[in-house]
């Protein structure tokens, strides 16, 4: 027994030596990632770039003049960044658009409410819909209740838990209200903080089922309607929407690179998406997570340092309500596809880095959660399992392995999709470190001999 305890004592000891010895490859780049680190925190030029474009050209919605001057900004200074293949690639988008809207609370008082129409939800009669409301928590709690939803606009109180439980409510809220009779529906707004805040977003209808006017109203006003019910009193509103779609229209995807020094034809592709949706800024989703992909590739050229592969960085188009550029992308470049070594995201925010979320092979896996150590000294480090992004899952689903930059989301779904999108909710050394985390990963990644592995197809 004391043998076997002895054995087992020096297995626990030696396991992280061997582990480090495993991985004692990146410390080779330890030198290099300092230095990166150290530019990137050292300089504001990129932030007052993100900055210049969201208050120069506003929230950036597919189809809009205003996406299409940023997209004509940004290539003109990547060009001048002295980046490579710089140009847009066509992609043609849907165009809605939102129009005039309100909607008045008529009993049991007289107010306007704050709210937002929901991205390809149709308009309103030109007179509006004046009816009663009915307060609902959830699908089945709506279908329990269909007898009394006739005629009405049902509202879907339901509280924020995640988003992806909760967007449901917004996504296809239109399409069971319908289904009950309902004349139009509203959702309470998909996030867990507000101030009187409204929060905008795509829904879809489904053949077959009346089309419905669909649009948001603030946590607060769903509350207090849901109140107002719950001691019988009756709750009366009008809705007035122009929201329209219109032929598509086109756009383009930002690409820009630094071509390979060794392997130009492999390709690590980093990036966010350059479109927003109508409101606010579309500073933090997903203007920041654009610069700050573009900077990390601008900063490693300007540091002197050529990966043996391409670092391609791709501002997608439309991701808001289409993800029109991601397909574009994956059809533009399928015969890149097996050449593409690594995609990264940045579509969370630029907040405090933490690391990466990680899709792919268990071998890739264990590399990508080394070169994170390189971060540790800034505590973005952490590579976790599941991970990527809207803009980079056409490819992942094609077996390229996948990266979403992790991030302190804590505020981020407070003014997702909202008029509070706005550059003020970001930090200049957040960001600073967000680019730095980008960048060591990106590099590193590119610049090691060998190639990250990829899953092993079946029956291989």
């Amino acid at each position: 027994m004391r043998i076997v305890l002895t054995a087992f004592l020096l297995f626990l000891l030696s396991a992280p030596a061997l582990r480090a010895q495993e991985a004692g490859w990146v410390e080779a780049y330890r030198g290099v990632a300092d230095r990166i680190i150290d530019a990137a925190l050292d300089d504001s030029a990129a932030f007052d770039r993100l900055a210049y474009l969201v208050d120069t050209f506003g929230p950036r919605f597919s189809g809009t003049q205003n996406l299409e001057d940023a997209i004509d900004w940004v290539l003109a200074e990547m060009a001048a960044d002295g980046l490579e293949n710089v140009r847009g690639e066509p992609v043609m988008v849907p165009r809605w658009v939102r129009g005039r809207e309100s909607l008045t609370l008529l009993a049991p008082h007289e107010r306007e409410l704050q709210m937002l129409g929901l991205g390809g939800s149709v308009a309103t009669p030109p007179e509006g819909i004046e009816a009663e409301v009915l307060v609902v928590g959830s699908f089945d709690e709506l279908r329990a209740r269909a007898a009394e939803a006739a005629g009405k606009i049902v509202l879907y109180n339901v509280p924020f838990t995640t988003y992806g439980e909760t967007v449901r409510y917004r996504t296809t809220g239109a399409v069971e209200a319908a289904r009950a009779g309902a004349v139009a529906s509203l959702v309470r707004s998909v996030g867990p903080f507000s101030l009187y805040t409204p929060h905008t977003g795509n829904s879809r209808y489904e053949e077959g089922v009346p089309e419905i006017p669909h649009a948001a109203v603030t946590v607060e006003d769903a509350m207090m309607m849901q109140r107002m019910q719950d001691r019988g009193q009756a709750i009366r509103v009008r809705l007035y929407m122009e929201a329209r779609t219109l032929d598509d229209v086109p756009s383009r995807n930002v690409v820009a690179e630094l071509v390979g020094r060794e392997r130009p034809e492999e390709i690590v592709v980093l990036g966010g998406h350059i479109d927003s949706w109508d409101v606010g800024q579309g500073a933090m989703d997903d203007a920041g997570g654009c610069v700050a992909a573009w900077e990390a590739v601008r900063l490693l050229k300007a540091l002197g340092l050529r990966p043996r592969r391409t670092l391609r960085v791709v501002l997608w188009t439309n991701e808001e309500n289409g993800l029109r550029g991601a397909l574009a992308y994956r059809d533009a470049h399928l015969e890149e596809i097996e050449n593409h070594v690594l995609a990264i995201e940045s579509d969370a925010g630029v907040f405090k880095p933490t690391g990466f979320g990680f899709g792919g092979s268990d071998a890739a896996y264990e590399v990508v959660r080394a070169i994170g150590r390189l971060l540790e000294r800034i505590e973005a480090g952490a590579v976790t399992r599941g991970g990527g992004g809207a803009d980079i899952g056409p490819l992942m689903r094609l077996g390229v392995p996948g990266m979403g930059l992790s991030v302190d989301g804590s505020k981020y779904f407070w003014y997702h999709h909202t008029n509070a999108d706005t550059l003020d909710k970001l930090d200049p050394h957040e960001f600073n470190l967000a680019v730095a985390t980008l960048a060591v990963m990106a590099y590193v990644v590119a610049e090691m001999p060998e190639r990250l592995p990829r899953e092993v197809p079946p029956g291989g």
